[in-house]
């Protein structure tokens, strides 16, 4: 089998489809499909069907693509044996992050990396389902998952953890329930709710708030974006679930954040990259850069509270 065509493999799984494969590999549809049909006419077993119109892998080609992750990390691992490029510091290193860890960690980063090595920073909040395929375009992709989420798969990414920070309930400031150190969740069933979009890591909190108290809760707005959220909720317009470290700064002006006491909630912020990423001097460096600021903002945090 060719290295390239397996690697044509990996990248439709983690694309979706042979026009974006096409326009990352910067080659036409027609030359990917070729390469797919030379990978097929090797193996015994389909390795795509069409869906619709789109081609996707069937369970064959998603092992084939597993594998062919570990036959790109061995390659990886054989250059860095006999060169010094994977060492080098000047290698540029993508980092996605969502927005809320974006806002905490992209200026540390970059102040502690100090331009060393370079970096290309971009914010990307998806649906939990989707944030493994964005190592296709970045080298490390700050990813966030609650505990009931399924797990990153580990056959297609490396998963570092970065942090594990409380969701805090925010109120605005005059709110009667601000006055409180902790909050049960039978106190908020008749409140407005702000809620991200349906399919994001946090849409699934107050589900489970909601099964808690065995009622409905009432989503009066779905925002995505915390420091719009934070907004409304220090209008008076709705009460919302934000995390305590990474949205931690925006309790000012008017909003507070206070946690559940009868039911912890808790989200996970890690860092996910291709196996063959992590070869990279530079980009273990950045990683490492990442794991210490993280812990920094939530050891401030955590002296805050207290």
């Amino acid at each position: 089998m060719d290295v390239t065509h397996l690697r044509t493999l990996r990248e439709l799984r983690d694309r979706g489809s042979v026009a974006a494969v096409a326009r990352a590999l910067q080659v036409s549809a027609s030359a990917v499909s070729q390469q797919l049909a030379t990978l097929q006419a090797h193996v015994p077993v389909p390795l795509t069907v069409r869906r619709g119109r789109v081609l996707v892998l069937t369970p064959a080609g998603e092992a084939l693509a597993a594998a062919g992750t570990r036959v790109d990390e061995a390659l990886t691992a054989a250059r860095d044996a006999v060169g010094a490029y994977l060492d080098a510091d000047d290698r540029p290193v993508r980092v996605s992050g969502f927005h809320s860890a974006a806002l905490t960690l992209f200026g540390p980063l970059l102040r502690e990396t100090a331009g060393l090595p370079p970096l290309h920073l971009a914010d990307a909040d998806v649906a939990h389902r989707d944030f493994p395929g964005l190592t296709a375009d970045h080298d490390l992709v700050i990813a966030h998952r609650l505990a009931h989420d399924e797990p990153w798969p580990r056959d297609r990414v490396t998963a570092v953890a970065l942090l594990s920070e409380p969701l805090d309930i925010a109120l605005p400031a005059d709110h009667p329930l601000a006055t409180r150190a902790g909050l049960h969740a039978e106190d908020l069933v008749e409140q407005s709710w702000v809620s991200v979009h349906e399919g994001f890591p946090l849409a699934g909190v107050l589900d489970h708030v909601a099964a808690h108290v065995g009622r409905p809760l009432r989503i009066a707005h779905r925002v995505n974006e915390f420091s719009v959220t934070a907004e409304v909720v220090r209008a008076g317009a709705a009460i919302a679930v934000l995390p305590r470290t990474t949205a931690g700064m925006l309790a000012v002006d008017g909003m507070v954040l206070r946690p559940l006491v009868d039911l912890p909630l808790m989200r996970h912020v890690d860092v996910l990259a291709r196996p063959d990423a992590l070869a990279y001097a530079a980009v273990r460096r950045v990683l490492r850069v990442l794991q210490t600021v993280s812990a920094r903002a939530a050891h401030t945090i955590h002296e805050g509270a207290g």
